[in-house]
């Protein structure tokens, strides 16, 4: 009998991420920015794994570590059950084409003095031994995937809309057929009416290549949208994980709920009727984050306790984690585990 069980192509656990920092003379170190801080979740195969906060939180920072752009500084990560954490960047190259990335700015990402074509076809040079036609042949298939008309192979990206230099930025992240692609606010700097034409071809392409996203963005709405399971952040961890659909219609966290209200509601009747959490204060610095509870400084529901001691991220229902301890006690023993699949 099959298992049509999905699997954790990408399983993250405890992942930190802090940058040193350094003052005086001497330059020594006297601190830490804690932008990663013990994140967990996996992202199953073929899904999309929102990953949603304000401005800040760490969102980029995780999905750039869980691909080792940086030498992270503490946690396991394993892609296509390989563990990478530790791996050293000369041993990473081999698995490189396995994980891509979009990145937010395409005007920032795509280099000026190469073509569409020398972009497109760049880490076919790098990883593969094709011959030129045989990758010039693979750049115009790449070109048509995203909606690129192939004409334009040999322009520069100046020439390009925004959307078009974002479809560029996919079609290079497919070149190598990639399993897991991190999408880094990948229709912030665009038009809204473009936003959805990227999103829809990010979702046409999953289903042609059978594509594992994790989706990092601060606009909910489009989330809702895209992701299967939605992870939300605050401060360098993870507050809550949860369907999609389960965490939009009943939020847990005090955070997932101001982050919700804050969505505009498009009927005015709703509108008039649905309530706004509004918090008070800034977010604290992630060098110096409170004692306890990340968010008890800000959240609506504090006790003494929070203030104190950092609640465990837990199960409280089948597939929905929370870090807090309004949930703590309504735990059963069974559920208190560190896994954050499905």
């Amino acid at each position: 009998m099959l298992d049509d069980t999905p699997k954790p192509l990408v399983r993250v656990r405890d992942l930190k991420m802090h940058f040193p920092i350094h003052a005086g003379l001497l330059r020594r170190r006297v601190g830490e920015v804690k932008a990663v801080d013990g994140v967990s979740f996996d992202v199953m195969e073929g899904e999309t794994l929102g990953l949603v906060g304000e401005s800040g939180c760490g969102k980029s920072t995780c999905g750039r570590a869980v691909l080792r752009l940086y030498d992270i500084t503490a946690g396991e990560i394993s892609i296509d059950g390989r563990e990478i954490g530790t791996m050293s960047q000369t041993k990473l190259r081999p698995i490189r084409p396995t994980m891509q990335m979009v990145f937010q700015d395409p005007q920032a990402s795509l280099n000026p003095r190469m073509t569409v074509e020398a972009i497109i076809r760049e880490p076919l040079d790098e990883h593969t031994s094709l011959s030129m036609a045989e990758k010039t042949a693979k750049v115009a298939e790449l070109m048509d995937a995203v909606g690129l008309n192939r004409k334009f192979a040999k322009r520069y990206p100046h020439a390009f809309s925004g959307g078009q230099r974002q479809r560029i930025g996919i079609a290079r992240a497919l070149a190598l057929n990639p399993k897991f692609i991190v999408c880094d606010e990948p229709i912030a700097a665009l038009d809204v009416s473009i936003q959805a034409q990227v999103v829809n071809l990010l979702e046409d392409l999953q289903e042609q290549f059978g594509l594992t996203y994790l989706f990092i963005s601060h606009d909910l709405s489009m989330v809702r949208h895209i992701a299967t399971r939605v992870a939300v952040m605050y401060l360098g961890k993870i507050v809550e994980l949860a369907p999609r659909e389960a965490l939009y219609r009943d939020p847990l966290h005090p955070y997932t709920k101001a982050l919700l209200s804050a969505v505009p509601e498009p009927d005015p009747a709703l509108a008039r009727t649905s309530g706004r959490i509004i918090l008070q204060g800034d977010v604290p610095s992630p060098s110096n984050p409170p004692k306890g509870c990340n968010f008890c400084t800000r959240c609506p529901a504090v006790m003494d306790l929070c203030k104190e001691i950092e609640p465990d991220y837990r199960q409280v229902q089948p597939g929905r984690f929370v870090a807090c301890h309004l949930y703590n006690e309504t735990t059963t023993t069974a559920d208190q585990t560190a896994g954050t699949g499905a």
